[in-house]
């Protein structure tokens, strides 16, 4: 059995999304995702939504066989007790898939990095546009 990880903060869930973890989805017999934790995301704004809130939304998602909170201290420690043979990257996700290679090898872990370079290509396929929307929206409004 092929148990693939797919990771990533999941704010405002999108079309985007759903075909990332579907083309992940699609290399395994099981999927595992983990949200993100709020103090964990450095690369982008917080989140919008609470971690238990994102966490329940990505569990609602046909194509997610289990889902799981990240740990506030040591990303690769929920890596460590799902075990995956192939942790997936979403096209625009920041993490190199080499380095992350070598990262997880260090930390004894030995999977396949893979990146998902399919994508939904739409005017609202990305948490950035939706709240771009919301932002508009809000000031036509007033």
């Amino acid at each position: 059995m092929v148990r693939v990880l797919a990771t990533g903060t999941f704010d405002i869930l999108h079309p985007g999304h759903v075909k990332y973890l579907s083309e992940s989805r699609r290399l395994g017999d099981e999927l595992f995702v983990i949200v993100a934790r709020k103090d964990m995301v450095h690369h982008k704004p917080n989140p919008f939504l609470p971690e238990e809130q994102r966490l329940a939304m990505v569990e609602a998602l046909g194509v997610v066989d289990h889902a799981v909170l990240g740990d506030v201290e040591d990303m690769f420690r929920p890596v460590h007790e799902i075990r995956p043979d192939i942790v997936t990257l979403g096209y625009n996700q920041h993490f190199d898939e080499e380095k992350l290679s070598e990262q997880l090898k260090r930390a004894g872990i030995h999977v396949r990095v893979v990146r998902i370079n399919d994508y939904t290509q739409c005017k609202l396929c990305s948490t950035r546009a939706i709240i771009r929307r919301v932002q508009r929206a809000s000031m036509t409004n007033k």
